[in-house]
């Protein structure tokens, strides 16, 4: 099972956590392994709707949120956490952009995959209980990232066909993105799975 990767892992190393390759020298094979190793199949858009996929709950029961939790998991200087799991203070980097945030509020808890392509490439036939247990997903390190609010906007529902994040961090991107999808048994659509393999195949992963 696909789990509880560190978010301060390189991309070959999330590679190695899909496949776990006997040797180093394969770092640069793992990822492209990974990809064409995930199931291809046609979208189906039909019946999604964002309400299906209960989020932010506290399913650990520790007394915060699944964002809260990210927060503090995610935080480079640890913000003050008050009754109720109230977040203040802290600072936050945000990887997609290469920015810190400095306010809870600012950030976006991102899920590389969005509930709409969870839909598309299998979600659709998941009970309420597995949607609600990936909204919440803390049991891996990549299903929640934190973001800019700006970035992750700018990102919405899109696959790596129609956005791709810049030179240099798109390689963990994709490693991530691939992960997710195989911890999740989920599918690749034909364009998703070129894009994908466009750049793995220009030297990622790139610890």
């Amino acid at each position: 099972m696909i789990k509880n990767f560190s978010r301060g892992l390189a991309p070959a190393a999330l590679a190695f956590a899909v496949l776990a390759p006997a040797a180093a020298h394969a770092d640069e094979y793992a990822l492209t392994d990974a990809i064409t190793s995930l199931p291809v199949a046609a979208e189906v858009r039909d019946g999604y709707r964002r309400e299906l996929c209960p989020h932010w709950k506290d399913d650990d029961k520790n007394g915060c949120s699944a964002r809260n939790d990210v927060l503090i998991e995610e935080a480079i200087e640890a913000p003050t956490v008050g009754a109720g799991c109230t977040i203040t203070g802290g600072a936050w980097h945000s990887y997609y952009d290469d920015v810190v945030i400095y306010v809870p509020a600012g950030i976006d808890i991102d899920r590389p995959i969005p509930f709409a392509e969870l839909h598309y490439s299998g979600g659709y036939g998941w009970t309420t209980e597995r949607r609600r247990r990936y909204a919440n997903d803390l049991g891996s390190d990549i299903t929640l990232v934190g973001v800019t609010a700006r970035s992750n906007r700018q990102k919405s529902d899109q696959d790596p066909a129609t956005w791709m994040l810049a030179p240099g961090v798109h390689c963990r991107y994709i490693g991530e993105w691939v992960a997710t999808k195989h911890r999740w048994a989920l599918s690749v659509d034909q364009a998703e799975r070129e894009a994908l393999l466009r750049p793995s195949g220009s030297g990622c992963p790139c610890g």
